[in-house]
């Protein structure tokens, strides 16, 4: 048999297995069922991902709140200080906020005028900072919603395939929640992030290879046995877990006054934070919280994984995979499963899909840090020399207002930076040494 075939069987025994191992009726406030984003397929919520009929991505389909915009915009400003005041617009039951959480999100929005300045920004730059979050990095509002699916589902293990991040941020989720957890990261992660992974005392397991060598074992485990129990928040959970993301759109738009910005710079993993960022911003819109108005999204990639900007410059609908080599670890998925989604959002917004080399994602991370305080990872470094590049290109119009994400704390990612980010000077503890050295 081929082995296309052979794998849309395989997939499509996937989801069906997943669907018998679910009651028929679970709560998850507004979320009314699964869609297939390709076909439109309607399924009953449940554990599954691939759409049976044509093997394309399921996602949540909702019955959103209807009637007053004015009310509804009063009763999410009076929620708590976390993405649980969007409880109305996510896949959670409404007593989300009494359950044990880790609580990520609303997360400060800085007015970047320093950063702006050395960009030459004349109009306002934000940075939407999210390693505010509890472990560092957005993982955790994508998390926190993957975890009340679990839940509702029967679940007993937390599970995932990570390039860093995501596997601290389930091991805390899974220790606060109470759940086991079992994570599979590539073998060669950053030592910070290995420890952050470990710490919370669950199951940490490197695989030899990529992430998406890991992806796919994750993928074999899932229709075995031995991963009965268990729930995938990027695999057999992913439909719930990549709507987290919506929340940095509700965020940002709430922080700007209920506005939506012009222009806005995200980073490319799978892709999947930017294809539901536009996702929520369609949802304020629909639902009368923000005016409707034009917007561009722009998409940033690490030039040595850079699959989805290569597709984009060369006006590709498919995307190809490539074999990562970048210092930018959390952006390493070669073949991202949103890629062709991202291509068809940054071209319907007007928007585009860069990449930066890893000189000048170092540069990037000192340039914000040295401006605003902000010492993000290699992913913000990314974000911020695609940001800059597509200025000094005239593909960002530097007169409006851009809002640049921040996903991760530098501290996950020292090596990117560590050669030339030490000491100033060593001296004596002497007046006379300080002045010596040049420093007075």
């Amino acid at each position: 048999m081929a082995k296309c075939a052979m794998g849309k069987m395989r997939r499509k025994g996937l989801a069906i297995m997943a669907a018998q191992t679910v009651a028929t009726s679970v709560d998850l406030g507004p979320a009314t069922g699964l869609s297939c984003r390709e076909c439109g397929t309607r399924f009953e919520l449940g554990p599954i991902f691939a759409c049976v009929e044509c093997f394309g991505p399921l996602e949540v389909a909702y019955e959103l709140p209807t009637g007053d915009p004015e009310a509804l915009r009063a009763a999410i400003e009076a929620g708590p200080n976390n993405i649980w005041r969007y409880a109305p617009l996510l896949p959670v039951p409404a007593d989300v906020a009494s359950k044990p959480s880790l609580n990520p999100g609303f997360t400060k929005l800085v007015d970047a005028a320093n950063l702006a300045k050395e960009l030459g920004v004349t109009g306002k730059l934000y940075v939407k900072d999210d390693s505010g979050n509890p472990t560092h990095s957005f993982k955790d509002r994508v998390v926190a919603i993957a975890v009340e699916a679990a839940r509702a589902f029967g679940f007993t293990t937390l599970s995932c395939s990570s390039t860093g991040n995501l596997a601290g941020a389930v091991g805390a989720a899974a220790a606060r929640a109470g759940f086991r957890s079992c994570v599979f990261i590539p073998h060669d992660l950053e030592q910070g992030k290995v420890v952050m992974a470990g710490v919370y005392g669950g199951d940490l397991v490197g695989i030899e290879g990529n992430y998406d060598d890991v992806n796919r074992f994750c993928s074999e485990l899932i229709g075995d046995p031995l991963g009965e129990g268990w729930g995938f928040v990027n695999v057999n959970l992913r439909p719930y877990y990549g709507e987290g993301s919506k929340t940095l759109a509700y965020e940002i738009c709430e922080q700007l006054g209920w506005q939506l910005p012009d222009q806005i710079v995200i980073p490319i993993a799978s892709g999947s934070q930017l294809t539901k960022i536009d996702k929520g911003l369609q949802e304020l819109i629909k639902l009368g919280l923000v005016e409707d108005k034009p917007y561009k999204i722009f998409g940033a990639q690490a030039e040595g994984c850079s699959p989805v900007s290569t597709a984009f410059k060369a006006g590709h609908d498919v995307v190809r995979p490539q074999k990562p080599n970048t210092i930018a670890k959390s952006l390493a998925i070669g073949n991202p499963a949103d890629g062709p989604y991202v291509l068809d959002i940054a071209r319907r917004t007007g928007g585009f899909v860069e990449d930066v080399n890893d000189e000048q994602v170092v540069e990037a991370i000192k340039i914000l840090a040295q401006t605003e305080g902000i010492f993000a990872e290699t992913a913000g470094g990314v974000t911020v020399g695609v940001t800059k590049k597509l200025i000094e290109n005239g593909q960002l119009d530097p007169a409006l207002t851009t809002v640049v994400l921040n996903t991760g704390d530098g501290l996950k990612t020292l090596e990117a930076v560590a050669a030339d980010s030490g000491q100033t000077a060593t001296i004596r503890p002497s007046l006379d040494a300080f002045r010596a050295a040049g420093l007075a």
